[in-house]
């Protein structure tokens, strides 16, 4: 309803990152999409494990220990030029073609609209302004602020304190399927975002409240329930 706040996973919702694929493809040729998935699966993977660690460190750690054991298992060497250079890239991802059109809706609707990451937010900021989304936002809430991870019920706490929303009144909207169950999990509203048709959502019957292709079908979608 007009007045919650609708929270935004960035990374694979608002922008795309597997774009760094195309980066990869001239330093690594064939295996740039191994290495790309390999990166994104283990760059979540780590942050997971320190989150129930209680060993936070920043995403970007996360990041460049991911990069790192990627290369490993592929058999692949790039230069520290090469690698300051991707993680420079992970600070201009595009955003999606629907997201701004679509906040931009959600905004004339009532609500309010905010980046919530597993990024440092002065990190989401620079990525944001560079995608040209972070003027559509109010705000910018990071798991950095609390030092730990998503899916943690504590971090989807401190989303609704910092936004002074209920929880019954915001939304988490993410492509992460973990994201959108962690969300439901510690009581809010969920919308997962099937970018890919073959995308699954995982059966644990932990159910989203709303499934969509684009930001744009959601601002469409989610005024009706």
């Amino acid at each position: 309803m007009p007045g919650s706040t609708i929270a935004f996973d960035v990374y694979g919702t608002l922008v795309d990152p597997l774009e760094m694929g195309l980066h990869l493809q001239g330093m690594v040729g064939e295996k740039a999409d191994d290495l790309s998935r390999l990166w994104r699966e283990k760059q979540l993977e780590y942050a997971f494990r320190r989150g129930l660690m209680q060993r936070y460190e920043p995403f970007s750690v996360c990041t460049l220990q991911a990069l790192d054991y990627a290369l490993s298992v592929l058999q692949l060497r790039l230069s520290e030029e090469q690698i300051q250079f991707l993680m420079a890239q992970y600070q201009q991802l595009d955003a999606y073609a629907d997201v701004i059109p679509g906040i931009e809706s959600l905004n004339a609707q009532g609500y309010q609209c905010v980046a919530f990451s597993n990024g440092p937010a002065v990190k989401v900021r620079e990525l944001l302004e560079n995608a040209q989304v972070l003027e559509h936002l109010s705000d910018v809430v990071s798991v950095d602020e609390i030092k730990t991870y998503k899916p943690n019920p504590v971090v989807y706490e401190h989303l609704v304190q910092r936004t002074g929303c209920s929880s019954e009144n915001t939304w988490l909207i993410s492509s992460n399927a973990w994201d959108v169950m962690g969300a439901k999990s510690a009581g809010l509203n969920a919308a997962w975002i099937q970018r890919s048709d073959s995308a699954v959502f995982d059966p644990w019957g932990i159910e989203p409240d709303l499934i969509v292709q684009n930001v744009q079908q959601l601002a469409e979608k989610i005024g009706r329930i």
